[in-house]
């Protein structure tokens, strides 16, 4: 995987110009760029396409077309570039809690992000979670609250499970529980596919799109589009109008060519 990886586009992609050891400054650099310049998108799983997490098909969308893609596509390239810079990288896997009352059961494996090791100290990498993005890593410790560029972060333990938790206007809000069981390729394939296909997944019948600049977070849902602040603080929310506002708010905020007409992607959303 590792020996398929084209390092120097997916910097150039990035825009990154700085070191490349195996640090913490590094990771972070690496991290806030990817979030900035490959936008979540989860385009394909809405106009019924098929979704390849193989690294070859990842870098020629992500990296060499004016693409994003969603947790699985964007984890497996950050996984590759993080494995050629020298970084000790776990794949793992997550059952995402965003939209669950804490009664409710587990749901699926369907999320992916990457245990990172800096010093021997474990890491939380995520760049893919695409309702409120991570833009820098969070440590592996249970309880203290960690703030990044744009948002607060806090791990916690949840019937017998890690979790992830993000500070929002309304409090605190789980995004994930986990566990530190290595993943291999097979299981994101399956996850995948099921993140891909089942109706019961907002990925297939919602348009969603985030991107995380210095300063301020992009996030489209349907036709509606919100700019932030950190800690998902509002500063701009407004209705997408039509198709053609659509294809502006994709080409100028989210830097995302569509692969199919925007009429055909303006069909399938709602407010």
């Amino acid at each position: 995987m590792q020996d398929a990886f084209d390092r120097e586009s997916y910097l150039a992609r990035i825009g990154h110009r700085g070191p490349l050891v195996p640090d913490m400054a590094t990771l972070t650099a690496l991290q806030a760029a990817h979030v900035d310049a490959i936008t979540f998108e989860a385009l394909d799983p809405l106009l019924g396409r098929p979704v390849h997490v193989d690294l070859p098909s990842v870098q020629q969308k992500l990296v060499h077309s004016r693409r994003g893609g969603y947790c699985f596509e964007q984890n497996v390239l950050f996984k590759a570039v993080l494995e050629a810079i020298g970084f000790h990288v776990t794949g793992l896997t997550g059952r995402v809690r965003w939209r669950s009352a804490p009664e409710d059961p587990l749901g699926p494996r369907q999320h992916m992000m990457l245990l990172v090791e800096i010093d021997g100290h474990p890491h939380l990498v995520d760049v893919g979670f695409g309702i409120c993005m991570m833009d820098a890593p969070v440590r592996l410790e249970i309880g203290p609250e960690q703030q990044t560029p744009m948002g607060t972060f806090r791990i916690g333990m949840w019937n017998s499970l890690y979790t992830v938790s993000a500070k929002q206007p309304a409090g605190w809000r789980m995004m994930y529980a986990f566990d530190l069981t290595p993943q291999i390729q097979a299981d994101y394939v399956l996850g995948s596919w099921y993140t891909s296909t089942n109706p019961t997944v907002p990925a297939t019948h919602t348009l969603m799109m985030e991107r995380v600049q210095p300063g301020e977070r992009h996030k489209l849902v349907g036709r509606r589009y919100q700019r932030q602040a950190r800690d998902g603080e509002l500063i701009v929310e407004r209705i997408i109008e039509s198709a053609a506002e659509l294809g502006r708010v994709m080409d100028e905020i989210f830097r995302v060519t569509p692969p199919v007409a925007i009429e055909d992607i303006w069909a399938r959303t709602t407010i």
